[in-house]
């Protein structure tokens, strides 16, 4: 049997980008993260967590998918909410295939919105349905399957539950055929392609979330002030904007004990994404219109 050659590699691997779409909270962030197999998405038990195209990088010896996490798709009016649908656009008309994430058993208009901007992209879509793990009774599962089907030319309709390794494994199988023909574009050690300050802010962010839970203002966001390694240490400065005392009040908590709960948390984290020492200082800032303040937006990445 002859020997696979370079030559064959060139002419059968398989390499571009996916833009997963769906509403805030059916899993894509969760979907990524067991995809790349590291979390470079953050996630928390509420909708709208995910601000950013963020690239995941799946290398694999058949091919290389470069998953592009965008924002939930949804309505909104100030000028955050116009850049992350911005973010959302730009991952389409980058994209080679769209995958549709859906929540099993459930269909709403902002479902309907995303398969909208997907067919409107004009590339071939896939349907994930997922947190099929939460349905008890399977049978449920199978007219729900038929009638999403119906819903568009999907080239697959695939049920998992994102946090199975066999499921997203699955998954990648059909997806990496359906990539064009190409050489990978980074290297396969490489899982993203955002730096430090981005995923440091993300974590922090990710954190607000997890510690304040239903009392979140959701107009918080995380601007890295400063990131500096010296000596095996991580030295990072961090201010949380927030629109109105209140809720820099609820951040804080009693004496600055919730934020001391925030940072110890994120620095943790931190810690084991770097494998390095980590000083995090925190700060909270309040601005009431600082959603629609340019220089604020550019600070946090959200330039025009």
């Amino acid at each position: 049997m002859a020997e696979n050659t370079d030559q064959d590699r060139v002419e059968t691997y398989r390499s571009g980008y996916v833009a997963l779409l769906g509403r805030p909270n059916v899993g894509k962030s969760t979907l990524l993260n067991h995809l790349v197999g590291q979390k470079i998405s953050i996630t928390a038990p509420r909708p709208q967590t995910t601000r950013d195209q963020i690239l995941g990088i799946l290398t694999r010896s058949d091919g290389q998918a470069l998953f592009l996490d965008t924002p939930g798709v949804h309505s909104g009016y100030r000028s955050l909410n116009r850049h992350l649908l911005r973010a959302t656009r730009g991952a389409l008309e980058s994209a080679d295939l769209g995958v549709l994430v859906v929540e099993a058993l459930a269909w709403t208009a902002d479902d309907g919105e995303a398969l909208r901007w997907l067919q409107r992209s004009g590339i071939p879509i896939l349907a994930v349905v997922n947190k099929i793990d939460k349905i008890k009774t399977k049978e449920r599962l199978f007219p729900y399957l038929q009638s999403l089907s119906e819903r568009a030319d999907f080239a697959a309709v695939i049920p998992l539950s994102a946090r199975k390794t066999g499921d997203v494994e699955r998954l990648a199988d059909v997806l990496i055929p359906l990539l064009p023909l190409s050489e990978a574009v980074f290297p396969e050690d490489q899982v993203t392609d955002r730096n430090m300050r981005f995923m440091a802010a993300e974590i922090i962010r990710e954190q607000i979330f997890r510690q304040l839970g239903a009392e979140l203002p959701y107009d918080t966001a995380v601007a890295i002030d400063s990131y500096q390694v010296e000596n095996g240490q991580q030295r990072i400065e961090a201010t949380i904007y927030c629109r109105r005392s209140g809720q820099k009040a609820i951040i804080l908590g009693e004496g600055g004990s919730r934020l001391r709960v925030i940072g110890s948390r994120a620095r943790e984290a931190l810690q084991q994404l770097t494998e390095e020492r980590v000083w995090l200082g925190l700060w909270v800032k309040q601005k009431e219109q600082w959603t629609d303040d340019p220089h604020i937006l550019r600070e946090l990445g959200y330039d025009d």
